[in-house]
């Protein structure tokens, strides 16, 4: 009696003769890139989570000016629409129609905004600035005259040695 093997083995070993080696290796190169863009993406993460909190907002365009008291005006005269999508296509509509007259008060209320938002910002950076100073004299300390007191001491990562 003859012992066969199964038709889906036989068909593994022939693609497998057919492969060359460096695809036989492909599925580990995979792996490894994939743990790469897993990294990157805990990266990005970091980054955008970085976020400070007390930093200005940036200030509104004049589009969102009136938006702002178009929605007001919206809800009025349509009390079933609950959709947001619907309140902005409809502001956007009314946006496009409006002259450049029209438009100038919110564009002077956004640059109003502007100009409060810089001030804000210059005051902000001011004050980063200042932040990373502080660091950077204490980290400047640290690596030289903390050394130097440590030689003259005879201290060696805290333990004190005597000659």
């Amino acid at each position: 009696m003859k012992v066969t093997k199964g038709k889906a083995a036989a068909r593994k070993d022939k693609k497998e003769a057919l492969k060359p080696v460096e695809d036989r290796r492909l599925g580990k190169r995979k792996a490894a890139l994939k743990a790469d863009k897993s990294t990157k993406k805990l990266a990005k993460k970091e980054k955008l989570a970085k976020k400070d909190p007390n930093k200005p907002k940036r200030p509104p365009s004049a589009f969102f000016v009136f938006l702002e008291e178009f929605r007001k005006v919206y809800k009025q005269e349509h009390p079933n629409v609950k959709a947001v999508s619907a309140v902005g296509k409809a502001g956007g509509e009314k946006w496009k129609s409006m002259s450049e007259a029209e438009k100038a008060p919110y564009e002077a209320k956004a640059a109003k905004r502007k100009s409060d938002y810089e001030k804000l910002m210059a005051a902000y950076n001011k004050k980063q600035e200042s932040m990373a100073d502080d660091d950077e004299e204490e980290s400047d300390r640290s690596k030289s005259e903390v050394n130097d007191e440590d030689e003259e001491t005879g201290e060696v990562g805290g333990v004190c040695f005597f000659t």
